[in-house]
This record gives C-alpha cells, sequence and structure tokens, in this order.
C-alpha cells in the first residue's frame, strides 16, 4: 500500500505539542515552508517500537510539504533501546556518501523539553510498503521482483566501507552474537508483562543456550563482519510506486557492526516461521506452508543476495537463524508491552510465543534449512547436519546426553506449553474462584470447552502406554468400522509415547493444578484407565473405559481405610462376599480421590474375597458403579483445608452393595497383583507431575526475587537467597533425570525389575518439590501462604504424595532390601 495509506489519527498516548514542533522545524529543517498556514500531524501505524508522525505543513499558495518524525517513546523505556540518535547518524552517513536507499535526514532533536523526547526529522518517501510478507494482492511477477530487489539491497547495505563513511565506531565488530544475546535475554527480562512461567523461562532458555553455542568465528572482528541492519525485512522498506525497486530502507533503531550473515538470516525468516502482524500466523514459513506464487525459493533469494554481496552464502548457517529468532522475540515482546492498543501491538506477543517455539523446534532436529545451491562459503559440519537429522526412536544419544527428547515429543511439548499459555494459565484464577464458592461441585463450563479443544489439538490421553494402547485397540476395534489410523476412536488411545516420553509432557501439566483433567491425563483416571486398558474384559471396557477415554464421565479407586494402615495393602478389611450371580460389598474408605466430582460414575475398589488365603490372595478389584443402592459418600476430607473441589476426597460407605459378578477385575485374589500393576506407571506420573510444580515454583521465585526490594537492595542481590536458589536447581535437576531414568527403566525392564529405581524417584520428587515450593513461599512472605498464588496448593499437593504416593518409609525399605540383596549376589 502506499505510505500515505498507513496513515491514522495521532493516538491519545502520543499526542505532542504541535505548536513546539512547528517552531523547532521552522528554525531547523532547510526548505520548511515559513511562514506555514498550518500543520496536520497524523501517526504510522506501522513501525511501532519508536512513534513515528507524517507532519503536513501548508505553505503560502496552498503547497503542502510533507516531512516524517521519529521519537523515543514517551515514558520509562529499556536502557539503550530506541536510540533515535543512533538511526539518525546511520542514516546520515549513509544518505551522504553512498548510494543505499535511505530518506534524507534534516535534523536530530536531543532537547526532550521540545515534544517530551528526542527526536529526528527526514523527509517523506511517497512509495509502496509491503506489510504482508507473502504480499497478498501482488501478481506473481511483481512478488518475485520485490523479493530480488530486497535482497540486493540487503546485499548493497553489507558491501558499505564504514570506514570511509565514518561508522568504524558505530559498535564493536567482535562477539556481536554474544552481546546481541545478551542484551536480548537483558532487555525480555525488562520488558516481559506476562507473567507466565513457562514461557518466560523457554525465552531465558534459549538464551543460555544460544549463550553456550556461539560460533567460533563471532569472537573475532574479520571477514563477514560489517554494518548491520538490525531489523532487515520487506515490511521495512519503501518502494518505488511505479518501479519494483527500494527507494528507502527504514527502520535503523538495531543498527550496529557485527555478523551480517545474522542480517540475511532475519531477512529469510518468512520462509521459516510466518510472523506477519495480521490476524492470525501458522506455525510455519514458506518451507512449510507453501511458498505463495511468484515468491523466489529461499535458494534463489540467498543467490541474488550473493551475486553483489561479498559474502558468498553456500548455505544458511542454523545458528544465525537462532539468533535472527531471538531478536524477532525480542523485538516483538517489546512491542506486544507497549500500550499502544493497536492491533499489531496486540498481535506481537503471539508472535513473540511463536518465534519461542520455532527456535526450538530447530534446535531440537527440525528440519528447516534447505541445503542452498550458490557460492562458495564455509559449510558447518556441526549443528546444521546435525539439527537436520530426522529421528524415529524417542531418544538420540549421538553427541548427545542420554535423555534427548524426538522430534515427535518436541512437537508435541511445544504445542502443549503454548495451550497452556494460552488457555490454562488464563483461566487458573477463574476455576479457583469457582472451588471457593457455593458452586464449587459442579464443573466451570470452560473446562468442557478446553477439554475439546484439547481433544482437537491432539494433547488428549497421552499417558496411554505403547503396550496398553495396543491391546485396547484389538479389543476395543476388531469388530469395528472405525478405529481406523487417524480416526476419532484411535485418538482416544493417546499418541502412541512410552513412558519415557511422557514424562516430558506430563511435567508441563503438572505447573498447574487444573491442567492434567483438561487433558484428560488427571489422576486417578489414568491409572483406573490403565487398570482397564491391562486387565479389563471387552465388555468392561466397552461400558466404563470407552466413555473415561472419551472424558465424558471421571473415576473414583477406593483403597485407603479409616480404620487400618492401608500403606500396607494385606490389612485391608473391606469384604467383597460372592453371592450367586453378585458380589456384595462392605465396609468405609476414605481419602477416594475424585469421588466428590458430578461427573464420578465408576470405583475401582479394593477389597477382600477370602480372608483365609494366603495374605497377597485375599484381596479382589471390583468395578462398582457410584449410584449403586448402599454407596454412601459421607463427606469430603480436606488437605490442609483445600477440599480441592469439583474434584474432592471422599469418606464412602458401603452396606450391602451388590454388584454383578461379572465387575470383578481379572478373577478373585489378583487384587494386589493388579495394584501393583498400577503402582508403576500411574504412580510414577505424580513424580512426573511435581517436577513440573517444582519448576513453576522456580519460576515465580526468580521472578518475585527480581522484583521485590529488601533492605535496600533485590531479594535476588541477596546472598543467602542466590545460595539457597543454586541449592534448589541443583536438587530439582537431579529429581528430574532420577524420574526420567525410572520412566526409561519401566520402558526397557517392566514394574517388577524397575522397583528399586521407581521406589527412588517416588522419595525424590516430592521431598524435592516441597523444599522449592517451601523456598519460593518464603521468598513471596506473606502471599506464599495466601491463596494469592498457587504456590501453597502446590505444596500441600506435594506434601500428600509422601504418604498418597506410597509412604515414603515403604519406597525406602524397597530401596534397601534391593541393595542388600545385590550385596549378598
Amino acid at each position: 500500500m502506499l505510505t500515505s495509506g498507513l496513515l491514522r489519527p495521532v493516538d491519545d498516548a502520543h499526542a505532542i505539542d504541535e505548536a513546539a514542533l512547528l517552531r523547532y522545524a521552522a528554525e531547523h529543517v532547510a526548505g520548511f515552508p515559513s511562514p506555514a498556514r498550518g500543520l496536520a500531524l497524523t501517526q504510522f501505524g506501522h513501525g511501532q517500537s519508536n512513534p513515528t508522525y507524517c507532519i503536513e505543513a501548508s505553505a503560502p499558495g496552498g503547497v503542502t510539504a510533507r516531512y516524517v518524525l521519529r521519537k523515543k517513546p514517551p515514558g520509562a523505556i529499556l536502557q539503550s533501546a530506541h536510540a533515535v540518535e543512533r538511526e539518525f547518524q546511520v542514516l546520515k552517513a549513509l544518505g551522504t556518501y553512498t548510494d543505499v536507499p535511505v530518506p534524507k535526514v534534516f535534523c536530530l532533536c536531543t532537547d526532550a523539553s521540545v515534544i517530551g523526547t528526542p527526536f529526528y526529522i527526514m523527509e517523506h518517501l511517497e512509495g509502496l510498503i509491503y506489510p504482508d510478507n507473502k504480499l497478498t494482492g501482488v501478481t506473481p511477477t511483481k512478488r518475485k521482483t520485490i523479493y530480488l530487489a530486497a535482497a540486493e539491497t540487503l546485499a548493497a547495505i553489507h558491501k558499505v566501507d564504514v570506514t570511509a563513511i565514518g561508522l568504524q565506531k558505530y559498535g564493536r565488530r567482535d562477539n556481536y552474537c554474544k552481546r546481541q544475546v545478551e542484551r536480548w535475554g537483558r532487555q525480555y527480562l525488562s520488558s516481559t508483562g506476562e507473567g507466565k512461567p513457562a514461557r518466560y523461562q523457554k525465552m531465558l532458555d534459549l538464551a543460555h543456550w544460544l549463550k553456550e553455542h556461539i560460533p567460533k568465528e563471532d569472537s573475532s572482528a574479520g571477514f563477514g563482519t560489517g554494518l548491520v541492519h538490525g531489523d532487515y525485512r520487506v515490511d521495512n522498506l519503501v518502494f518505488h510506486p511505479t518501479e519494483d525497486r527500494v527507494i528507502g530502507v527504514l527502520d535503523w533503531e538495531l543498527s550496529t557492526l557485527g555478523n551480517q550473515m545474522c542480517d540475511v538470516a532475519y531477512s529469510s525468516l518468512p520462509y521459516i516461521i510466518d510472523a506477519t502482524t495480521s490476524t492470525g500466523y501458522s506455525y510455519g514459513g514458506f518451507e512449510y506452508t507453501g511458498i505463495p506464487d511468484g515468491i523466489p525459493p529461499l535458494e534463489e533469494y540467498l543467490a541474488a543476495y550473493c551475486s553483489i554481496s561479498t559474502l558468498a552464502c553456500c548455505k544458511l548457517e542454523v545458528l544465525c537463524c537462532l539468533f535472527a529468532f531471538s531478536r524477532g522475540i525480542y523485538i516483538c515482546r517489546s512491542i506486544s508491552q507497549m500500550d499502544y492498543g493497536g492491533e499489531r501491538a496486540r498481535f506481537s506477543g503471539k508472535i513473540a510465543n511463536a518465534m519461542v517455539d520455532r527456535a526450538w523446534g530447530i534446535i531440537n532436529r527440525e528440519n528447516v534449512l534447505r541445503e542452498q545451491p550458490a557460492r562458495g562459503m564455509h559449510v558447518s559440519n556441526g549443528p546444521s547436519q546435525e539439527f537436520q537429522r530426522k529421528h524415529e526412536g524417542s531418544i538420540s544419544t549421538k553427541d548427545q546426553g542420554k535423555f534427548v527428547p524426538s522430534e515427535k515429543v518436541m512437537q508435541l511439548r511445544n504445542k502443549l506449553m503454548k495451550f497452556m499459555e494460552d488457555y490454562i494459565y488464563p483461566m487458573e484464577s477463574e476455576f479457583y474462584k469457582r472451588a471457593h464458592s457455593t458452586s464449587r461441585w459442579t464443573i466451570h463450563p470452560e473446562e468442557e470447552k478446553l477439554k475439546a479443544l484439547a481433544k482437537r489439538e491432539g494433547l488428549w490421553n497421552l499417558f496411554i502406554p505403547l503396550d496398553s494402547a495396543a491391546r485396547a485397540r484389538e479389543l476395543l476395534f476388531e469388530d469395528m468400522s472405525h478405529g481406523s489410523p487417524g480416526s476419532s476412536e484411535e485418538l482416544l488411545l493417546g499418541a502412541g509415547l512410552t513412558n519415557l516420553e511422557y514424562g516430558y509432557l506430563c511435567e508441563i501439566m503438572g505447573r498447574s493444578i487444573w491442567a492434567p483433567q483438561i487433558f484428560n491425563c488427571g489422576p486417578p483416571d489414568t491409572g483406573n484407565m490403565e487398570v482397564l486398558l491391562r486387565y479389563g474384559t471387552k465388555e468392561q471396557q466397552k461400558q466404563w473405559l470407552v466413555p473415561l477415554l472419551e472424558g465424558k464421565i471421571r473415576s473414583g479407586f477406593a483403597m485407603t481405610e479409616p480404620q487400618v494402615a492401608s500403606s500396607d495393602a494385606t490389612n485391608i478389611e473391606c469384604s467383597i462376599s460372592r453371592q450367586g450371580d453378585f458380589y456384595v460389598i462392605n465396609g468405609t474408605k476414605w481419602w477416594t480421590s475424585g469421588a466428590m466430582d458430578p461427573r464420578c460414575q465408576i470405583l475401582v475398589l479394593m477389597g477382600k474375597t477370602d480372608f483365609s488365603a494366603p495374605k497377597h490372595k485375599q484381596q479382589s478389584m471390583i468395578l462398582v458403579d457410584v449410584k449403586t443402592p448402599g454407596v454412601q459418600i459421607r463427606r469430603p476430607l480436606l488437605v490442609f483445608g483445600f477440599d480441592d473441589a469439583p474434584h474432592g476426597h471422599a469418606e464412602i460407605t458401603f452396606e450391602n452393595v451388590r454388584v454383578p459378578a461379572t465387575n470383578i477385575l481379572l478373577g478373585e485374589g489378583r487384587g494386589f497383583e493388579i495394584a501393583q500393576g498400577r503402582l508403576g506407571p500411574g504412580r510414577l506420573h505424580h513424580c512426573m507431575r511435581l517436577i513440573g510444580a517444582a519448576e513453576r515454583g522456580m519460576n515465580l521465585m526468580v521472578e518475585r526475587a527480581l522484583s521485590r526490594t529488601t533492605f535496600g537492595k533485590k531479594i535476588a542481590q541477596h546472598g543467602s537467597f542466590l545460595a539457597d536458589l543454586a541449592k534448589c536447581r541443583v536438587e530439582l535437576e537431579q529429581a528430574r533425570l532420577l524420574v526420567l531414568e525410572a520412566a526409561d527403566q519401566l520402558d526397557r525392564h517392566g514394574n517388577k525389575k524397575a522397583r528399586g529405581i521407581l521406589a527412588m524417584a517416588k522419595v525424590a520428587a516430592p521431598n524435592m518439590a516441597l523444599k522449592v515450593l517451601d523456598m519460593a513461599m518464603q521468598v513471596h512472605g506473606g502471599a506464599g501462604l495466601s491463596s494469592d498464588t498457587v504456590l501453597s496448593h502446590l505444596w500441600a499437593t506435594a506434601r500428600t504424595l509422601r504418604i498418597a504416593d506410597g509412604p515414603d518409609e515403604v519406597h525406602l525399605g524397597t530401596i534397601a532390601k534391593l541393595e542388600l540383596q545385590r550385596a549378598r549376589m
């Protein structure tokens, strides 16, 4: 569109003293209409980092002159950001000494008293700007010309001899990537107001990864370094209104001296991710969604650049793309935090999140860039080839640590984290409000909507192990015409993950109390579904498993009894007596989690069918419909004051409850066997979720420490805090690796052989989480003990698992016995 088509009225937040501006311009801009009969001020909707205005001054005789004013934004700004002084310096040098197309600059005002902040005035270029990098509405022939012209103009910038035009001190040439990553990281920390720990941590992790993978050549100031634009893309170019050539390169705010390949990579981002400021974006760019007709392939775009530049591009370095992503993330995040109220400002936050995900996709071996056929540049044999390698298994150990998620898992993890940030975290406060209201034993209407969305996103029943899914597929779909790959029935059986693969995803769900149930991965349903998958008959599965898999009903697990120490399952006293075609149940259970939920329809109950049998053959498990006469839910139990509504933990009495004999699971005397099978995967999920809970505690703790001042300095500056924070991180990482190792052994050796490592994980994970969450609560002071944060609820949940997941003492006993057995061998 024409540059004039980007104009809109000046935002109230950016109103300036027009009279003062008129006086200043008349005095300092050569040729400015004088005396001016009037001044009209409008604002460009494109380019929001530094507010940009169009000045229309009317001269006597009706002639109107147009200029562009660009200024620093009002209010507090980040250090070194929005440097209009540097923009003016580079534009003046390029316009005076080179043929690089830039607008002519007239004056720089550093006196903030004139209109509120420093500014400069330059010429107005009446031409075309293309905000959409797909060039929608442009003919295919013109699209190609535009992209190739952009590549050639970038090459012209990079050929500039900065010493000859007086810019030799415009920036340091060496350590460009290192300095940029450090700067972006600091400014991201300062600018983010999102307060969403997962996304916050992913960006910090990305910055850390980049620091660890700085290219070796970055430390030198030799070949490949020079003038860098810093934000070079098609929508920062003004094209001639009738000729397909660039007449102006705009937005030099991030320009400096450094690694010019980062500029090339940044300009190539449309091929990797759709980062337009339209109403939506796609995860992949042209290379994924298809190149719009006419736009040249990436290799042709690079060849056009190489035909002019002194740099030769044989292959676009993956590391350069990652640095470009990081720069884009910071730019978009900064725009999203500005209170401009425009669609671009709001949408930029989503773009930043998508860029974080895409960058991690590249790091985790996503095949993003093709080999580039052009001339003579050094081709790295390091990260680029490794990133492009495809994986079939869940683990790659070549040049890596043992636990490296596969591409499939990383794609699911990225989708899951995005879902958490877009839907779960924003709804937490609403879920808590309902849970504390008189309607707390009813389901929030948004929950079912989110469950439907999670199912559509392929984030449903991810917990189901491969072996269980295979058996269920045979039983459930053998006589059914549906159940084909990709069908809704097939998707009920999860994504075909191992326990190890699920560990990476379960951890993410554990960062919110409310998340697991949204993905149909919450306890006790996961354990009960596994019991039915492994041990249920076809009839039992069709009646109860299918609606559980569909998320239409919920379930409870009735084992613990108030009158005996139920950690020793042989103590169970609830009786299950056979009477003809029925079993009659009598007894009392408590801590039956999920039984308070209005959707709960089925209980898996453990009792004794033969009190005289050997002690491990007395127990049986049976399915009990909660509506069966004699089932009485007596009361909800509180956990440190939390009733966990609407899920709840119930005390239930069973008085002469008659259930069909066909409801028995696996047969009489098999209850202990089923319980041990359930304890493996089902209860390891608790450990996985605890890692996520602790990670969220760490993130909240760090955010609080960076923002709160005590005794004259930030909490994060106190030595005692730093030591405790480091210890928490050490223990969290130790526990994470232990849990992943347990999941791996469970996959490879089965529940029985992995029982030692499983017991270790069940001891380590809750104790670690309690320590981290307690530290986070301490840093938050009174807020940490209140319901204003999730910390106290996460802590209460973690504390219960030192009992509910089997007492520490039982697990320690298992570990010690195995250790003694090894010593005797």
